[in-house]
């Protein structure tokens, strides 16, 4: 299967390429640039499957819109995580649960992805890479995220 992609390896390589966003002083379009190479897949490849292939186009426009937009409207993002996380202070939730919370709001927000989709996906990337508390505490704050800004 070289060369294919699903939307969700797609989505769990945007959660990295954010997360290492996070601790870059890089432009958002230049990380995006840097990581989406053979050359970076080459080196990532023996410790994550995911990065077995570089991915193929149809995910390319995905990943550099997700991974662009949430890098550049982090303060907006962050600001409906404050609203939200309500008896929670943002600083006491992993940086992790906070991109993957980024990302699910930036995909309702900009990029027309199915709310059930995004929250769901999120909720797996957190089963993924924190804890199923972490991940009950993602769907409710992104629950209540969906309900006050997207009027659904």
């Amino acid at each position: 299967m070289d060369g294919f992609m699903s939307r969700r390896e797609a989505r769990e390589l945007a959660l990295h390429m954010i997360y290492a966003g996070e601790y870059s002083e890089k432009m958002p379009a230049d990380l995006v640039k840097e990581t989406l190479t053979p050359e970076y897949f080459a080196t990532m490849a023996e410790e994550y499957d995911l990065y077995r292939a570089v991915p193929p186009d149809e995910q390319m426009e995905y990943l550099h819109r997700a991974v662009e937009g949430v890098l550049s409207h982090g303060p907006e993002l962050d600001s409906y995580l404050e609203k939200y996380a309500v008896g929670w202070s943002v600083s006491r939730i992993s940086r992790i649960s906070k991109c993957i919370m980024r990302l699910s709001m930036y995909e309702m927000l900009y990029l027309q992805i199915p709310v059930a989709a995004s929250v769901n996906e999120a909720v797996e990337l957190a089963k993924k890479y924190e804890s199923n508390e972490a991940a009950s505490f993602i769907n409710g704050l992104l629950a209540t995220f969906v309900k006050k800004e997207l009027s659904l």
